[in-house]
């Protein structure tokens, strides 16, 4: 890696573990919390929902800005909305306000939006062989920070007389000092084409976007983000409250999800030496066959054992689809193109994953636990195809350096 590359991998990683740790706060308390401020129960989930609507809604103008106004403010930005969210937080829930409480997630959901972007950045950082390694290395920052935003949460959620505001108030610090390292740390040089793409392509006109996302590489990206995250989505969603319906604790619950972001991110830690011992197509199949068995599990067993196994081989799933699809996307585009190729695949992936965020709770409430879970075969079955028409446009010998 070039020296600036290498520098703002490490800082990304450590945003990412920032971000991480906001997130599972939120992704934790959120719904309870919900629950408690809705003047209408029917509402408790829309603070949850909003922070990836509003992801979906800003992730291609986050693109775009930080286009213009570079990588490092634009990045920055993103944290200090987050930061603004959390204190927003604090205050609906010391005042029992819950549409100021859903204001407030929804800034955490622009904060997401941006931090979406901090794996491709760190792959438009180095050169094409070392994509991979990079994403994986951002994503590691999260294996810890995913255990430890939860126990955070917890240790502080007494802080005020009013339960959780505390907890708030640690996404508002954890936010803030993502900001003050972006400032500090990031270098937009390292990620501009010059420094990682100094032969023809950098100077290469950009094609049309739709030429871009028609070819094979880009499809198999696409349908390997979209599907994993949605798949994803639609399962972590729902799985507490299935838990809590046979028959299972809150507490389990929260641990069933717990272990789950464990499975998402841990395998960041392997990941990279995978694709390049197995090749890249091996590890999104891999990826694919966790979810399935993640299905397979959910549909034979209602057991507390069977919904740790099947939430954390969701992570994994999840995991190998995400680094290995963001892996293609970053192979897939001109460094002229990078804009908005990115805001457009980020922004679909989004879209997809909020729609089944809102459908998760009706969709398990309608058909139940077994058939939500069935519900996945259809979008992995397109995901395989996608993939298998990219990887036969692979040489014979090009399989694990892909």
């Amino acid at each position: 890696m070039p020296s600036s590359g290498t520098r703002n991998t490490v800082v990304l990683a450590l945003s990412q573990a920032l971000f991480t740790a906001v997130i599972s706060i939120d992704l934790t308390l959120t719904g309870l919390t919900g629950y408690q401020l809705a003047p209408d129960k029917a509402l408790a989930t829309l603070p949850f929902a909003l922070i990836t609507v509003a992801g979906a809604v800003v992730t291609l103008y986050a693109s775009l800005l930080m286009e213009r106004i570079g990588r490092r403010w634009g990045f920055t930005l993103g944290a200090v909305i987050g930061a603004a969210g959390g204190l927003v937080s604090v205050w609906a829930v010391i005042h029992a306000n819950f549409w100021v409480f859903c204001a407030g997630t929804a800034a955490v959901g622009v904060f997401q939006a941006f931090a979406q972007y901090y794996r491709l950045a760190a792959a438009d950082s180095v050169g094409p062989e070392a994509k991979a390694r990079a994403i994986s290395i951002v994503l590691t920052g999260s294996v810890v920070a995913a255990v430890a935003g939860p126990a955070l949460a917890a240790w502080s959620k007494d802080f005020y007389p009013a339960l959780f505001a505390g907890s708030y108030l640690m996404v508002f610090v954890l936010s803030l000092v993502a900001a003050i390292l972006l400032a500090a740390g990031y270098r937009d040089a390292g990620d501009r084409p010059a420094a990682v793409a100094p032969d023809a392509a950098a100077d290469l006109p950009a094609r049309p976007l739709r030429e871009v996302l028609r070819q094979p590489i880009s499809l198999a990206a696409i349908a390997n983000n979209v599907v994993g995250g949605t798949a994803m989505m639609l399962v972590m969603t729902a799985a507490p409250l299935a838990a809590v319906g046979h028959h299972h604790s809150i507490d389990d619950g929260a641990g069933i999800i717990q272990w789950h972001l464990v499975g998402m991110f841990a395998p960041s830690l392997v990941a990279s030496w995978l694709i390049g011992r197995f090749g890249l197509p091996a590890i999104l199949y891999a990826g694919m066959a966790m979810n399935l068995a993640c299905a397979v599990i959910a549909v034979t067993s209602s057991s507390l054992p069977a919904y740790y196994a099947a939430l954390a081989l969701l992570g994994v799933g999840w995991n190998f689809m995400f680094v290995g699809g963001s892996t293609l996307l970053a192979q897939s585009y001109r460094p002229s193109e990078r804009a908005r190729v990115q805001g457009m695949t980020e922004l679909i992936r989004y879209v997809a994953t909020a729609a089944a965020t809102l459908a998760a709770g009706p969709l398990l409430l309608a058909y139940g636990w077994a058939n939500l879970n069935l519900a996945i075969l259809p979008m992995l079955a397109v995901a395989a195809l996608m993939t298998l028409a990219w990887a036969r446009t692979l040489p014979a010998t090009a399989g694990r350096a892909a």
